[in-house]
């Protein structure tokens, strides 16, 4: 959706940022505001408290969880009824490029149990990704391999 399309039932319309979300800065006093005023106070609230309670452990393996199973999707692991399975490499890629990196950078923090499954995930997913191309990437190009080193 662009500015243009953009409905706003207050007369004011607010900047987009490049997510699409609207920026609401200055205006939280209008009443076609009140709705978005009051959001930040209910993230602020009961949903921070529970955010507070999760280690930090926890909230990083849970997004590299999330990672490597979008990636999985990606490379095609998982099959779709009507073509056999989805798969866009270059888009695993770049989720693959983000765990790596994720999972190397957090490995000291999170310990090495955690550390050690993810790795595991990683490189099995590097392995399909390298399976799945058509024609293998160069030494040290595959995705992740700049935080992993050669993946075989």
């Amino acid at each position: 959706m662009n500015d243009h399309q953009h409905h706003d039932h207050s007369g004011h319309a607010g900047h987009k940022d490049h997510a699409g979300h609207t920026d609401h800065a200055g205006h939280a006093g209008h009443a076609g505001h009140a709705g978005h005023a009051e959001a930040p106070a209910a993230i602020g609230g009961e949903e921070l408290r529970d955010i507070a309670d999760v280690a930090a452990v926890e909230i990083i393996t849970s997004a590299c969880v999330h990672l490597l199973s979008a990636a999985a999707v990606k490379v095609g692991l998982a099959e779709d009824e009507a073509t056999g399975q989805y798969q866009d490499l270059d888009e695993a890629r770049k989720l693959i490029n983000a765990l790596a990196g994720l999972v190397t950078a957090a490995a000291p923090e999170i310990g090495n149990e955690h550390a050690r499954s993810l790795r595991d995930g990683l490189r099995s997913l590097q392995l399909a990704f390298a399976e799945a191309l058509p024609f293998p990437d160069d030494p040290g190009k595959a995705p992740g391999e700049k935080y992993t080193g050669r993946v075989s």
